[in-house]
């Protein structure tokens, strides 16, 4: 495509296209994508870059997969959609099976959906409708943590850090419960101090009080802090003891990001209540699921209303479903923990260069994920042309420059996306 034809396309994006977290009268410059191969973005005008993002974190085999290309056309072949309410088809109930199989043990009821806010919603609904059948419809608010991020929509940003980018909507949402930010590091050694302000809002609030949300060892969008299994498991371990529901929130950990299958595995705790999506479908397709105790589901469903009253149009849409069961499998057929290890242990070895630097706060890595946090918010606006011109994709945020690479990532290919970060950290 010549460059006339590229700047049209531009120049109509920039009119008409509103994008993620930007504004429609200065809008942050935006690169047209014409394809993707493997971990690497190919640029309309030709540009190659490679991906350090995993496209927010979903892309864990690549791009352009010949097993992942080949599940959705072998399904394109029979149906690409069917509604859900009334019916069923094999891969949905593949995908629930292997579901079922790989999260922690009592996890056993899939209910799918479209995207990773809305598995939230699908939760808090769950929990809320849980205590309402139980005979006590006063349990109907949330306790989680402050730096947490859990979604766009709006029961999902009432447990988003209160300070964070949801605040100005801080007078329509719902009021919730807030105990302060784990601050044991995830290799630190584990102060008990740490889960008396928890525990204190528990023994003051259980009675209204419908669940714990947590996003298990990393809280992503918050700040990409890593954090102690250890609180996990006392959390875990309060919410039987107050008589709370405890949901796991594992949209951006599930499926092997940071070194187990499911972060919860790190605590050794079984949730309530589990959300998963993001890499799911290998970055194909828009998808996610809620999986519940039979306890749960139980609960809902002898309860006099009976039936949970959630529908998405496009839930356990076949074609995501089938691409889903093709990643999963994949994913369990490759040495992905020897793989992600090795990509944890070149993360820390390398990023380990840039912690003298005055400008940096801190480095750290867990899993594949790799992160330099700044002393300083990072300009997203003035380091996007830089990060193109060095030939990655990177997406600061805040404070934090950090990767969250494909699986499939090469070493080499890895020293290039540290060697990037450690430029922008420079200035």
């Amino acid at each position: 495509m010549n460059n006339n034809s590229i700047e049209q396309l531009l120049s109509f994006d920039k009119e008409h296209v509103w994008h993620p977290y930007a504004s429609m009268t200065s809008p942050l410059p935006v690169y047209p994508v014409a394809s993707a191969r493997g971990v690497r973005l190919r640029l309309m005008d030709g540009t190659e870059l490679i991906d350090g993002t995993s496209s927010w974190w979903s892309a864990i085999h690549g791009y352009n997969h010949p097993v992942l290309n080949r599940a959705i056309q072998n399904q394109l072949n029979n149906i690409a959609h069917v509604m859900f309410g009334g019916l069923t088809h094999k891969p949905a109930i593949e995908l629930a099976s292997l579901l079922v199989e790989i999260t922690p043990h009592g996890l056993e009821k899939v209910f799918f959906c479209d995207s990773g806010s809305v598995a939230v919603e699908i939760a808090i609904k769950m929990a809320i409708q849980y205590w309402y059948a139980s005979g006590k419809p006063e349990k109907n608010r949330l306790l989680t943590v402050k730096s947490g991020y859990h979604g766009d929509t709006f029961m999902a940003m009432s447990v988003c850090d209160p300070e964070g980018l949801h605040q100005m909507f801080g007078r329509v949402i719902p009021k919730q419960l807030f105990a302060n930010a784990p601050a044991t590091g995830y290799n630190e050694e584990w102060n008990e101090d740490e889960i008396k302000g928890m525990e204190q809002i528990l023994h003051d609030h259980h009675h209204e009080i419908a669940a714990i949300i947590l996003e298990p060892v990393l809280q992503g969008a918050g700040g990409m802090r890593f954090y102690s299994p250890q609180y996990v498991k006392r959390v875990h371990e309060l919410s039987s003891k107050y008589n709370v529901l405890f949901i796991a929130d594992e949209i951006a950990t599930g499926f092997g990001r940071t070194g187990s299958l499911f972060a919860c595995e790190k605590a050794g705790i079984s949730p309530d209540i589990m959300c998963v999506g993001k890499a799911i479908t290998g970055g194909y397709m828009s998808l996610a699921a809620t999986i519940a105790t039979k306890e749960v589901a139980k609960t809902i469903s002898s309860g006099k209303d009976g039936a949970f009253m959630h529908g998405p149009t496009f839930m356990a849409n076949p074609l995501a479903c089938a691409v889903a069961v093709a990643s999963i499998k994949l994913l369990l057929s490759m040495p992905w923990k020897r793989r992600v290890a090795e990509i944890e242990a070149r993360l820390k070895e390398g990023l380990s260069h840039y912690s003298d630097m005055p400008e940096v706060a801190g480095v750290r890595a867990l899993g594949a994920i790799g992160v330099i946090e700044m002393k300083e918010a990072v300009d997203l606006k003035s380091v996007q042309e830089k990060i193109i011109k060095l030939g990655v994709w990177l997406r600061p945020f805040g404070k934090v420059i950090y990767t969250m690479p494909p699986y499939i990532i090469q070493d080499h290919e890895l020293d290039i996306i540290m060697d990037a970060m450690g430029r922008l950290a420079k200035g």
